[in-house]
């Protein structure tokens, strides 16, 4: 981080540029509607990819608005996959929507659920 935004700053920053979260989703709601993605979702990642992006901006790299759309641009690339769409942040990256098990589907005579006892 190479900016000196004091927390009010950029907090105030944060506020000036929410419209951009709103200008990302609007050119790409029909990445959203293909991913199954839903629109207040999306808009909480990209507030929280907003806050770092303006945290972390560099001014010797370029200008704020610009990093704030690049970076906005690739949370909503990272919102659809597979890993964010089911809440499982710490599932491995080769994982698939496919891949998972209902609960309810663990029954003790299901040889699925040997081998979720055995992991």
């Amino acid at each position: 981080m190479n900016n000196n935004y004091s927390l009010t700053q950029r907090n105030e920053l944060v506020e000036k540029y929410l419209w951009c979260i709103d200008t990302v989703i609007r050119k790409n709601r029909p990445l959203m509607r293909a991913a199954h993605l839903e629109y207040d979702d999306v808009y909480q990642q990209l507030a929280l990819r907003l806050i770092k992006a303006v945290a972390g901006f560099d001014p010797q790299k370029g200008t704020l608005q610009q990093h704030i759309f690049a970076q906005l641009k690739y949370e909503l690339l990272s919102c659809k996959s597979a890993r964010r769409l089911c809440g499982l942040t710490g599932a491995p990256k080769e994982y698939r929507k496919r891949d998972m098990v209902s609960l309810d589907a663990l029954s003790e005579n299901s040889p699925l659920y040997e081998g979720a006892m055995a992991a």
